[in-house]
């Protein structure tokens, strides 16, 4: 899963009749760690995602087992938005000595 931020939208008249109202969006892509954005996607709102939030989005094939993306020309699929994102430290090894 790829974790990206909602910075765009794309409007393109003509397409693949399967994505005809399908709403299509660039993501860019963040660090988790350091929130820092990466690459761009555009891919396909499966859940109803804006400009500005923090999504989840899946790529590949699994982008074509998203909700109503079966045998659609779908490479990205927004199949979540982040409400919040929360990272924990691994503990360290205790020094010897």
């Amino acid at each position: 899963m790829i974790l990206g931020r909602i910075i765009g939208t794309v409007v393109a008249t003509r397409k693949d009749e399967k994505l005809a109202g399908k709403k299509l969006l660039v993501v860019r892509t963040l660090d988790p760690e350091t929130g820092e954005e990466e690459a761009y996607a555009v891919a396909v709102d499966t859940v109803g995602a804006g400009v500005g939030e923090t999504v989840i989005c899946v790529s590949g094939s699994s982008a074509r087992l998203a909700t109503g993306m079966k045998d659609h020309p779908v490479d990205t699929a927004i199949v979540g938005i982040v409400d919040t994102i929360k990272l924990e430290k691994p503990a360290t090894a205790a020094r010897k000595g």
